[in-house]
């Protein structure tokens, strides 16, 4: 149930999810989804409560709290990323679609934890020791940068139906890899 409904989330948005497809996704009966979660707007805020507290804690233990090297550290959020994803491929569109969210009850309903997963990623991205990158690399751009570059790589392989945790982790990797030759001294 619970990936049946992140996946018609992170596709549709809350305004255009159905429940009507959220169950059909879930081969459950609408009663069902209705006593546990009591309506549309309870399941998209337990989804997103349940979310944001699975993802930081598998940040929060998947990246050393000693690592320096930035490369390093956004190779082990994005193993942790990894892992989450194979138990809940929709986990991350579902947090990423949440972040254009324009209804103002499924706001308000996931107002106080908002903030959370991008304070863990501010934490983890700010041990990093900035004095190995090159002088011209400007560190906010690059990470935004690298930001968009992991989203549409994970939004590339679920269009084209060649999504695979471990394969898009390599993916990664290697545009990490890529980018710390030409950003470091």
């Amino acid at each position: 149930m619970i990936n049946a409904a992140l996946k018609i989330f992170a596709a549709s948005g809350y305004k255009h999810a159905s429940t009507d497809d959220i169950v059909a996704e879930a081969g459950i009966s609408k009663g069902l989804l209705f006593h546990y979660f009591g309506s549309k707007l309870g399941l998209y805020t337990f989804l997103y409560d349940y979310s944001v507290r699975f993802m930081k804690l598998e940040l929060t233990s998947g990246v050393s709290s000693t690592a320096t090297d930035y490369f390093e550290i956004r190779k082990q959020m994005e193993y942790a990323k990894m892992q989450v994803l194979k138990n809940y491929p929709y986990m991350q569109g579902f947090l990423n679609r949440c972040k254009s969210e324009d209804v103002s009850e499924a706001l308000m309903a996931i107002e106080k934890q908002r903030s959370v997963i991008q304070d863990v990623y501010a934490v983890l991205k700010n041990q990093s020791d900035r004095s190995l990158f090159v002088a011209a690399v400007d560190f906010e751009k690059l990470d935004a940068m690298l930001d968009y570059t992991i989203s549409g790589l994970m939004n590339a392989r679920f269009e084209d139906a060649s999504f695979h945790p471990e394969m898009l982790y390599e993916e990664t990797v290697s545009y990490l890899d890529m980018m710390k030759k030409i950003a470091y001294k």
